[in-house]
C-alpha cells in the first residue's frame, strides 16, 4: 500500500502546478509562463509621443561651433515621452521649494533645532527600524509655530545687506542623488567573476587581475562647499557602480548680466525667475548638471506619488541628441526646421519661432527675451518651441566627431567627466538655438555645446521618458 501513496501525491503536485503556472493543463504545448495584467503606461502629464523612426542625423555641412564638415548618417530612434514645452520657471520653481521643504524637514528633526521626531520617520508600522526618510506627511509650521520650528525654517533663508530683502538662501539649495550605472556594470570587462570576462571558454580568465574603476562620490565639506569628485579603487562588488553627485540647482540669475556686456539687464536678474510674471516662461540659467538633477528628482516625485507598488516605470532623463534632432524635424529628413524644410518667416506677423531675424532685431516678432512657452504653434508631433525661444540641453556629450562616434540605433555619446578632466570634456551637446540667434543657428540638424557647469540665458532643457512595452 505504501508503494501507491508516492505516485498519487505527485500527481496531486503536478495537476496543482498546472492550475497556478507551468503544468500540464497546456496539453503539452509551448504557451508561455503567465505575464499576469499588463499595466500600461498613460502618457506622462504634459507629455507626448514621439513615434519610432529613421532619418538622417545631422547637417551635413559645416559645424556652428568648429567650422568642419560634419557628415550625415542615416540613423534609427526608438519610442519615447517628450515635453510638450520647455520646463517653465513656475515648474522648475517646484522643484527649488522641493529641495527647500526636505531641508526644512530634516532641520525640524535635527535637535539642534526644533528635534520634532515625527519629521523623519525611522521605522514601519510593526515598530521595525527602517532606513532613515523625510515624512512629508506632517506639514511644516510656516505659522503657529514655537520659536525653534521658526528657527529651521527661517534657516533656510537670508537678509540682503543692502535692500534688507528677505530672499532663499542660493547657496543652500543643493540637491544630493544616486544612481546606478547599469551599463557600465553589464559591460565583460567590468564582471566581478573573472571567468565570465573571456568569451573563449578554452581560455582561462586571471582571478587575480585587478579591475579598476571610477566612482563619484560627493560630499559637503566644513566650509558648506559642494566637493564633488572621482575615485578610482580596484572593482570590488555591484556598489562600486553606484554614483553620487551634490548640484546647487538654483538657476544663475546673474546670467542675464554676464552673458550680456554694456546691456541694462538687471531688470531680468532681479525679476525673470522669481516674478509671477514670468511663471510660463522656460527656465534659464539652469545648468547641465542642474537639468540632470531636475531629471532625478521628477523620477523620485513620481515613484513615490504612484500609489501601486507593482508599477514601474523609466526615468525622466534628457533627450540624446539624436532623440532631440529627430523630434525636432517631426521625424523627416527633409526637415530642417520644425516646420518643414524651408527657413523661418520673416514678415510681420508671420514669425514661426522666437529668434534674431536682423541685426539687433531682437524685438521683430515681437519678444525681446524668451517668450512665454507655447507663443508658437507646434510641429506635427505636438511639440512646441524645437526651434528658437531657447536652446536646450540635451544628454550626449560633445565632440568635433559629431554623429561617427555613435551607434546607428538609438545613437549617444557620454562621457562623464570627471573633476579633474580637461575643461573641454565638460562639453555637452545643445540644440534648437534660441531668442538671441539667427535662423541658421535655430535649424534643428545644427548642434553647438556649452559646458555642463555653465547656466545661460539663452540654455533650458525639457525631460523625456522611455515607454516600457511597445
Amino acid at each position: 500500500m505504501k508503494k501507491l501513496i508516492v505516485p498519487i501525491l505527485i500527481l496531486i503536485v503536478l495537476a496543482s502546478c498546472g492550475r497556478r503556472g507551468i503544468g500540464i493543463s497546456t496539453g503539452g504545448e509551448l504557451t508561455g509562463v503567465p505575464v499576469g495584467k499588463v499595466w500600461n503606461e498613460p502618457t506622462p502629464y504634459n507629455m507626448v509621443l514621439v513615434t519610432r523612426g529613421s532619418y538622417r542625423m545631422g547637417p551635413g555641412e559645416i559645424d556652428s561651433l568648429w567650422g568642419m564638415t560634419v557628415p550625415t548618417r542615416g540613423v534609427s530612434v526608438d519610442n519615447f515621452w517628450m515635453d510638450e514645452a520647455e520646463i517653465t520657471n513656475s515648474q522648475y520653481k517646484q522643484f527649488v521649494f522641493w529641495v527647500r521643504d526636505s531641508i526644512i524637514r530634516e532641520r525640524l528633526a535635527d535637535p539642534a533645532y526644533a528635534g520634532d521626531d515625527f519629521f523623519r520617520i525611522t521605522e514601519d508600522e510593526y515598530g521595525e527600524p527602517v532606513q532613515p526618510r523625510l515624512n512629508w506627511s506632517i506639514p511644516i509650521p510656516w505659522t503657529r509655530n514655537t520659536e525653534e520650528e521658526e528657527a529651521a525654517i527661517n534657516s533656510v533663508y537670508i537678509t540682503h545687506p543692502i535692500t534688507k530683502k528677505k530672499m532663499l538662501d542660493a547657496r543652500q539649495m543643493n540637491f544630493r542623488y544616486e544612481w546606478f550605472d547599469a551599463a557600465e556594470a553589464a559591460k565583460r570587462q567590468n564582471r566581478l567573476d573573472p571567468q565570465e570576462r573571456v568569451l573563449n571558454t578554452d581560455i582561462a580568465a586571471n582571478p587575480d587581475e585587478v579591475i579598476m574603476i571610477s566612482k563619484d562620490t560627493a560630499y559637503i565639506d566644513e566650509e558648506g562647499r559642494i566637493v564633488n569628485e572621482t575615485i578610482t579603487r580596484p572593482l570590488n562588488s555591484l556598489y562600486d557602480f553606484v554614483h553620487t553627485r551634490i548640484v546647487n540647482i538654483y538657476p544663475d540669475t546673474t546670467c542675464w548680466v554676464n552673458d550680456f556686456s554694456n546691456a541694462n539687464n538687471e531688470y531680468y536678474m532681479r525679476n525673470y525667475f522669481s516674478h509671477p510674471g514670468y511663471a510660463h516662461h522656460p527656465v534659464v540659467g539652469v545648468s547641465w548638471e542642474a537639468a540632470t538633477a531636475f531629471c532625478e528628482w521628477r523620477t523620485l516625485f513620481l515613484r513615490r506619488g504612484l500609489q501601486r507598488r507593482d508599477v514601474k516605470v523609466e526615468k525622466y532623463r534628457l533627450p540624446t541628441e539624436a532623440e532631440w534632432e529627430m523630434a525636432a524635424r517631426s521625424g523627416k529628413t527633409e526637415n530642417r526646421y520644425p516646420w518643414g524644410p524651408t527657413a523661418a518667416q520673416a514678415e510681420e506677423d508671420c514669425y514661426q519661432a522666437n529668434f534674431k531675424p536682423g541685426e539687433g532685431a531682437y524685438a521683430a516678432d515681437r519678444n525681446l527675451i524668451p517668450a512665454k512657452t507655447k507663443s508658437y504653434r507646434p510641429n506635427s508631433f505636438g511639440l512646441y518651441d524645437m526651434a528658437g525661444n531657447v536652446a536646450e540641453w540635451t544628454s550626449t556629450a560633445y565632440t568635433e566627431s559629431g554623429n561617427q562616434l555613435m551607434s546607428d540605433m538609438n545613437p549617444e555619446y557620454r562621457y562623464n567627466a570627471a573633476a579633474e578632466d580637461p575643461y573641454p570634456l565638460k562639453k555637452k551637446v545643445v540644440k534648437g538655438g534660441s531668442w538671441k540667434d539667427i535662423s541658421t543657428f535655430i535649424r534643428s540638424d545644427m548642434r553647438d555645446s556649452e559646458y555642463q557647469n555653465h547656466g545661460r540665458s539663452y540654455i533650458g532643457f525639457r525631460c523625456v521618458r522611455t515607454p516600457i512595452g511597445n
